[in-house]
């Protein structure tokens, strides 16, 4: 546990990724099995389970320190973990040997729930501050350290001089502590065989566009279709084992089981989730009633049943295509989506724009279905690249609603951001009260962050823990694609990725958008 206390401590104070790297990977090599694959998995965030949950640390916390100094000491940190760590009371133990990761992975892991609480009571007193911010952030997992699954797996690659996409092709094939990933990597192995799971394929993704990359217009090079606007998801089917994926490679199969009661034919298939009654897609909003639901209710698969509209596919009866251009594979697709005997799964249609024009009047027109949020550009002779390929899909969202909110309240943030108020809620006018509409935290460059902070530490009015009430006194232009009624919240309503677009110092707050502006731009 002490090296990788050592090593998490040293990522965060570490901003170069080479560097990153190269203590990752001398990590790798000074450390023995299983340790060192557990603390892969923690960085790359694939523990499946979690040791104990937040409020557990925070309800041994109060045992033991006054909750007022807690209450401060949370919101001036503004991150839990290293509040904790550092307000633990020192019991001098700390000459007692520490258990290796890989035996505390194996105690937690194996403990009843009634046992956590007096094993984090030992662990904790005998470690000092740093290592026990290790231990909760690996518990709760909560790492933040700067280091992407992605660039895991690229340091992956490095350290056994490896390609990279065959990393990304056996990753989610294995699991945890990945020791035989790692013998492979050292040329003790043979790579792992995976011949016969349900695995996850990293996705290929899209750049926003910029006209002038595609322009002078050449309709023949490009195949156009509808952005939707659910969630990019991967359909696996192998035999009778089926799974459906998210772009992040989480296994949402257990929510969506009447979508894959009613697929066949095996495959690995790439397309969008949605809400579908019969051919005609659902809003977002629909889709939303379904997210994160760990069994949903047989009538909520009634009253809002999924489908998936899909765009390509990776692999038909056990042949990789990934290989062939797109145009090719929409051969396949076609054929598979033929061979489903379902109106759940449809085929995305290809739009026609034979110029510049046609093409500016789809993309206008693209989202008067609620359903879909734009365009999407891709290159008919583009193989399927995981990542970020360059000048090869591109991504055309409408433009996107604006509003003027006041800003209410501000949080701290996460990380690197936490000793700044990064996080704001914002609200519109109803009469003269001001009623919540929706949070941001993004849209800002990192000088106007140092501004809103200072803004937000001038002008307090109350506190909430580690949340602050302002004055109402600055407006935001807050930038979102799309608002739908809500009953969840007092406002009446939900916005769809908000984001602040613009810092308006100048405005008085009385000049605001009211919540009935806000109502008027609900799409029906």
């Amino acid at each position: 546990m002490q090296a990788f206390s050592n090593l998490l401590e040293q990522l965060y104070y570490t901003s170069s990724h080479n560097a990153k790297a190269a203590l990752i990977i001398d990590y790798l090599r000074n450390t023995p099995d299983p340790d060192r694959g557990w603390a892969i998995a923690a960085i790359a965030g694939t523990l499946r389970f979690d040791f104990f949950k937040r409020n557990t640390i925070k309800q041994l916390i109060l045992e033991r320190v006054d909750p007022v100094l807690f209450d401060l000491s949370y919101d001036y940190v503004g991150e839990m973990s290293e509040t904790v760590a550092h307000l633990w009371p020192d019991s001098h133990q700390h000459n007692r040997p520490l258990p290796s990761l890989g035996e505390l992975v194996e105690q937690f892991t194996h403990a009843s729930r009634q046992a956590i609480p007096d094993m984090l009571i030992d662990h904790l007193n005998s470690m000092n501050a740093a290592q026990r911010w290790a231990l909760i952030k690996l518990g709760t997992r909560g790492l933040r350290v700067g280091v992407s699954a992605r660039s895991v797996k690229q340091i992956l690659a490095r350290y056994g001089d490896k390609p990279v996409a065959e990393i990304e092709r056996l990753w989610h094939g294995i699991a945890p502590p990945y020791i035989e990933l790692l013998a492979w990597l050292e040329g003790k192995a043979a790579p792992p065989d995976i011949s016969n799971k349900i695995t996850f394929s990293p996705v290929m993704l899209s750049h926003p566009l910029s006209l002038e990359e595609v322009l002078p217009w050449q309709g023949e090079r490009w195949q156009i279709e509808h952005k939707f606007d659910g969630i990019r998801v991967q359909l696996v089917i192998k035999g009778a084992e089926k799974a459906l994926f998210s772009r992040n490679a989480d296994d949402i199969s257990h929510t969506f089981p009447d979508l894959l009661e009613q697929v066949s034919v095996d495959a690995v298939v790439d397309g969008e989730l949605l809400v579908m009654h019969g051919v005609d897609v659902a809003p977002f909003n629909d889709l939303q009633q379904r997210l994160n639901k760990k069994k949903p209710t047989k009538k909520l698969m009634e009253t809002h049943p999924a489908g998936l509209v899909a765009y390509d596919i990776l692999e038909l009866e056990n042949r990789s295509l990934v290989d062939l251009p797109l145009e090719k594979r929409r051969t396949y697709l076609l054929d598979w989506v033929k061979r489903q005997n379902t109106s759940r799964v449809q085929l995305s249609d290809i739009l026609p724009a034979d110029s510049e024009s046609e093409l500016r009047s789809l993309h206008q027109h693209a989202s008067d279905n609620l359903a879909v949020e734009g365009l999407m550009l891709k290159r008919v002779d583009s193989i399927y690249t995981p990542g970020r390929p360059k000048g090869q899909w591109f991504k055309w969202k409408r433009e996107p609603k604006l509003v003027d909110a006041v800003i209410m309240y501000a949080q701290r943030g996460h990380g690197k951001r936490s000793s700044y108020y990064s996080d704001f809620t914002f609200g519109a006018w109803q009469g003269e009260t001001l009623l919540p509409i929706g949070k941001a935290y993004s849209g800002f460059t990192d000088e106007e962050l140092k501004k809103l902070d200072n803004w937000v530490r001038r002008n307090s009015i109350g506190r909430f823990g580690p949340v602050r009430e302002v004055k109402k006194e600055l407006v935001v232009e807050v930038a979102f694609d799309a608002v739908h009624p809500s009953s969840r919240h007092k406002s009446g309503v939900a916005m769809r990725f908000p984001r602040i677009n613009r810092i308006r110092w100048d405005k008085p707050a009385n000049e605001a958008d009211t919540l009935e502006n806000v109502v008027g731009l609900i799409e029906t």
